[in-house]
């Protein structure tokens, strides 16, 4: 074998044009198949972070501005959400919404000391926590005694407890800290999501009763749903609602500017069809992209064994066994492609460990909250494995046949190939 393996390196070393342009062909294949599953794995991953951090049969409802006129009434006026929509969602629609909640928020000042925070208070039903996930480190969230006795408790995230309470922000836990003009009792803090700015939650009753300039203002409506299995049952749905609450504020009926409805399980069905899709596409180009890897090591390994068909017919004159030429051109061409795989495959890593620190970090801001558009661009190492043992195989086809031939060719012959 330590023979073989010299005669091989010293094959590659008289053929340095032959052997780089081989395993080039190797490795970028490689290279750009990990590198595209791992862009589009980052851009997969970001999307369904995004949906965990919300249930998904689930609806957001905001208040818009009418694009029609109606009943003498003139296009372009503002509409906000009132108490009767509130009441309208949790009683006309029990077939398919289960519980309904709403959010109230309004910008506060919080202080603890010397220390403040300019912040945003949002007041919450307890069933906030079931619609938009939340990780509690500490405490309690909101429930049913805080909304019905309008407790003025608060909820922070960790990044602005411990700017409350630089030294040891759990102490913040059970202690009063004032808001705007009022003492907040703090019982919970949670995890921040990074994105977005963070909010101080408290009872919706609390907020809206204390900070409502407007007693009929309902901020916005959250509920969730059942029974909206297809986009035909949610888009029916969703036109019969928005008819409904249209007639609340005197809109046309058709009229979809009036309010805007924020469905997550829609937009969960057009998440699924669009990754089902990006997936697609990415195998397709990558292993087209394998595939030119592919033919580049055919091609060479086809043109290697027709130069050496001379070097073949020595061999046998002198008494080499076919065999033995098959098993060298076997090892020869799985030694390079095995190698120069290899190296594509730790380029293509590192090309993705790079994304992720540079791409990975990048935030947009949807107009909701800001979200992370690219997350964990990593390929499994079977995928890696596997791209590169595909390469291996189709190079020791290619070099195989030819080979397999020239193994048979009567040395006379063969000494007198050009």
């Amino acid at each position: 074998m330590k023979d073989i393996l010299t005669e091989i390196w010293q094959t590659a070393r008289r053929n340095k044009l032959r052997t780089t342009l081989t395993g080039f062909a190797v490795a970028w294949g490689i290279f750009m198949l990990i590198v595209l599953l791992g862009a589009g794995n980052g851009l997969i991953n970001a999307s369904m972070k995004q949906s965990e951090d919300f249930l998904s049969n689930s609806m957001v409802v905001f208040g818009g501005r009418t694009s029609k006129a109606f009943n003498g009434l003139t296009e372009g006026r503002n509409i906000r959400l009132q108490t009767r929509d509130i009441t309208t969602t949790d009683t006309e629609f029990k077939e398919h919404i289960d519980e309904v909640g709403a959010r109230y928020e309004t910008g506060v000042t919080i202080s603890n000391g010397d220390e403040y925070i300019n912040t945003t208070i949002t007041g919450i039903y307890p069933n906030h926590t079931k619609i938009d996930k939340m990780e509690l480190l500490y405490g309690r969230f909101v429930n049913d005694i805080d909304m019905r006795e309008k407790r003025k408790i608060l909820v922070l995230s960790n990044k602005q407890a411990e700017e409350l309470e630089p030294k040891d922000y759990k102490q913040l836990m059970g202690r009063h800290v004032k808001v705007g003009n009022f003492a907040f009792k703090v019982v919970g803090i949670y995890k921040d999501r990074e994105e977005g700015q963070a909010e101080a939650f408290s009872a919706y009753s609390t907020v809206k009763g204390i900070f409502g300039a407007n007693s009929d203002d309902a901020g916005s409506i959250e509920y969730t749903f059942h029974g909206l299995t297809t986009e035909k049952a949610n888009n029916d749905f969703e036109k019969e609602y928005r008819r409904r609450l249209n007639a609340n504020h005197y809109a046309h009926p058709d009229d979809e500017s009036t309010v805007w409805l924020w469905n997550r399980y829609t937009q969960s069905l057009q998440m699924e069809q669009g990754i089902a899709i990006i997936r697609t596409a990415l195998w397709i180009v990558g292993l087209f992209t394998l595939l030119s890897g592919i033919v580049g090591v055919s091609n060479i390994m086809l043109i290697t064994v027709r130069e050496r068909t001379h070097e073949f017919g020595i061999r046998k004159a002198i008494g080499a066994k076919p065999w033995s030429i098959l098993k060298l051109i076997i090892i020869e061409s799985v030694i390079i492609t095995t190698f120069f795989g290899y190296i594509g495959m730790v380029l293509g890593v590192c090309a993705n460990e790079y994304m992720d620190a540079t791409l990975g970090h990048e935030t947009i801001d949807t107009g909701l909250f800001k979200a992370t558009m690219f997350l964990n661009p990593t390929v499994g190492l079977d995928v890696c494995f596997e791209a590169t043992m595909v390469m291996v195989i189709a190079g020791t086809i290619a070099g195989l046949i030819p080979a397999f031939k020239a193994s048979r060719i009567r040395p006379i012959e063969a000494l007198r190939a050009d």
